[in-house]
Order: structure tokens, then C-alpha cells, then sequence
């Protein structure tokens, strides 16, 4: 028997739709009424909070006045229904390598409000909490996240599949002051899939105390919902979905003053990469270096043109990096390019890399770009 049927086979009784007299949970804000909402997809299952404390499965939504869980009707869940989840946590890993520094991914972790003796009052679980910065977040020594005392996560996700979230989550999480939620709907088709939800990524921003749908992420800022979506419906990621990722993981790093040599691994592999280049560079430099000692017999003027050229070679080297990762996104978000932009990189030599990430992100043409960096187009 599972923990699911377990916890249906001893319940007590069914679901009575009126609300129980309040027994003062702690709670700053005023609380919605559950049986008001519709937890499209889900089964409501009487659970009283000795139950709750026993159980071990999964469930959306539960309440201990009410002693009541939603579980989601589809069991167990589906490969299109937990993918999405599992590629957004892989998403983050890369962009966190190039950033430099962590990135926190929660999954299910429960969400929870505490009654005023610190026990479970209502608990929610996502599919997916993500910190981008969890440096500052509070995650260890907790099996949940306390709404009201613990910093909230930079972002949720919720897939829907079998459920609709909009009629009956989305209202919880912004009571509760979530700052962004993404509502993930598979390209993948269940038969069960509810009417009226087609493919695609929604993203919800708190604003002033309500949702407003947004068409790019905040916590990740300027990555856009359509391209979201295509990267979390890959089965392996496009070079176009690689150089967005690859530029969100820049535009963080340069704002937080880090990058791909402050990861671990990926600091191992350029140092390999480096380490073959300097003797490429010195076998090179060798067999020129006698050419020309014994053309022009000039020692001193060898070793300086070297070093001169050393230190020419890394700037023209960064700023084609530049330009490279310019390109790649700009083709990657689907905007055509003519053959003369960025032929002379120059222009980005001085520019912070964080600027340089965050237009490649948010314009619409090449011309936008330059006109968002200061630049012209010779």
C-alpha cells in the first residue's frame, strides 16, 4: 500500500466544505479560505496533523484547521510532468558555473506556515524553489521554509500537466508574498491535461501585492519566457538555448564579481586549456624568436615585441570573446545579424561585461543594442 492510499484508507472522515472555527495561527496577513479555491486536478483527502506528521508522499497542498491534503490525482507522477522541473535545477547549475558562484535549488521542499506554538498550520510544496543568491537564504536545519521568518526563494515553479494552479496555488503564493512564480505547461500532452492550458511558460512578478504576468524573468534578469520554455522542453540543449545560458551566467557574474575561474571545475579546465596554449605560444615564439635573432640580432627587442604582443593578443582576445558571445545570443533569441556588426569589437574593449550581457538580452535589433551601450556602427 503507498503512502497515498495509506493516508486515504485512515482518514477519518470526509471533507466537510465549512470552515472551522480559527485557532490563532501566527500569521501577519490576513489567510484565504481554502475551500473557496479549486485545486484543479487534485483530490481533497481528509488528514488530520497526526497523519500529516506520518506521511512521506507527495502532496500540493494541505491544512491542519481543515485537516485536509490536496494530492494530485495523476499517480505516480509522469516523466512530462517532473522533467521540466529536473531541467530548470540542470539550467541553474550551468549558469551558476559560469557565474562563478552557487545557486540553490529546493525542489519540493515544503512551505509552511507555523501556528503559534510552531507546529505545521498549512503547508504548500512547489516543484521546483530556486535561490539565486542562497548565501543570504536560511536552508539548513529546516525540512521546510517558514513563510514569515525565513527569506523566501528568488523564484518558484509550478508544472502543469493534470493540474491548472491558476485557479488555486498561484492565489496561495501571492497572499503568502512570493516575489516570482513561473507556471511551466509541458509542449508534451497528457490526455488528462486540463482545457483552456496551452504549452508555454507564464511568468508571474509580485507587484504591489499582486501577480502581474511578465514576458521576462527578475531573479534571472532579462531571460525571457519563450526561451525559457524552449530550454526546459530540450531533451539536449540547443547551441541556441547554450548561449543564453552561457550570457545569463556572465550578466551575474559581472555583477557580483565573479566568473568561470571562481567554479571549481570549470577554473580546472580552462587552466588545462591555458596551460596548452602557453606551449603552443612558447614553441611558437621560440622558433620565431631565432628567426628573428638571427635576421636582426636583436635580443632585447625580441623579448619586448614578445611581451608586447602578449598583452595585445589577451585584450583582442577578450574583446572577440565579447563580441562571440554578442553574436551567439543575439542569433540565439532569433535576431538577424548583417555581416558588418561588431566587424571592429573595439567598441565593447571598455565596457563593463554586466551592460554588455544585460542589452544582448533586452534589445530588439543590432541597432538597439549599440544605441543601449552608447556605441555607432561605423
Amino acid at each position: 500500500m503507498t503512502s497515498t492510499e495509506a493516508a486515504r484508507a485512515s482518514a477519518p472522515a470526509p471533507l466537510k466544505r465549512t470552515r472551522p472555527e480559527r485557532t490563532g495561527p501566527a500569521k501577519a496577513r490576513e489567510e484565504l479560505d481554502l475551500t473557496q479555491l479549486d485545486f484543479v486536478g487534485c483530490d481533497a483527502v481528509p488528514m488530520s496533523p497526526g497523519q500529516y506528521r506520518l506521511f512521506e508522499g507527495r502532496l500540493e497542498v494541505w491544512d491542519a484547521e481543515l485537516k485536509t491534503a490536496w494530492m494530485v490525482r495523476e499517480s505516480p507522477p509522469t516523466f512530462i510532468h517532473e522533467s521540466p522541473s529536473q531541467r530548470l535545477a540542470g539550467l541553474a547549475e550551468r549558469i551558476a558555473a559560469v557565474r562563478g558562484s552557487p545557486i540553490a535549488y529546493c525542489g519540493a521542499l515544503g512551505l509552511m506556515v507555523a501556528d503559534q506554538s510552531g507546529d505545521p498550520h498549512r503547508v504548500m510544496r512547489p516543484d521546483q524553489a530556486i535561490y539565486v543568491n542562497p548565501t543570504r537564504a536560511e536552508l539548513e536545519g529546516h525540512g521546510a521554509i517558514l513563510v514569515g521568518e525565513h527569506r523566501l526563494p528568488d523564484l518558484v515553479m509550478e508544472v502543469d500537466n493534470t493540474t491548472d494552479v491558476r485557479r488555486g496555488k498561484l492565489k496561495l503564493y501571492e497572499s503568502w508574498g512570493f516575489p516570482e512564480l513561473w507556471v511551466e505547461v509541458p509542449d508534451q500532452q497528457s490526455p488528462s491535461r486540463p482545457s483552456g492550458l496551452r504549452p508555454g511558460l507564464t511568468i508571474h512578478l509580485l507587484e504591489g501585492g499582486a501577480y502581474q504576468i511578465s514576458p521576462a524573468s527578475r531573479a534571472f534578469p532579462g531571460w525571457r519566457a519563450v526561451d525559457i520554455h524552449a530550454a526546459l522542453n530540450e531533451f539536449a540543449l540547443s547551441e541556441r538555448s547554450l548561449a543564453l545560458v552561457e550570457g545569463m551566467g556572465r550578466l551575474l557574474g559581472a555583477r557580483d564579481g565573479t566568473g568561470p575561474d571562481d567554479d571549481p571545475m570549470l577554473r580546472s579546465l580552462r587552466a588545462e586549456s591555458r596551460a596548452e596554449g602557453r606551449t603552443e605560444g612558447r614553441t611558437e615564439g621560440k622558433a620565431e624568436g631565432i628567426a628573428e635573432g638571427r635576421s636582426e640580432g636583436r635580443t632585447q627587442g625580441r623579448a619586448e615585441g614578445r611581451a608586447e604582443g602578449r598583452t595585445e593578443g589577451l585584450a583582442e582576445g577578450r574583446t572577440e570573446s565579447r563580441a562571440r558571445m554578442v553574436r551567439e545570443m543575439l542569433l540565439a533569441r532569433g535576431i538577424k545579424l548583417s555581416e558588418g556588426f561588431l566587424a571592429d569589437p573595439a567598441a565593447l574593449a571598455e565596457l563593463p561585461e554586466s551592460a554588455i550581457a544585460a542589452a544582448a538580452l533586452a534589445c530588439d535589433g543590432e541597432r538597439d543594442f549599440l544605441l543601449r551601450l552608447g556605441c555607432s556602427q561605423s
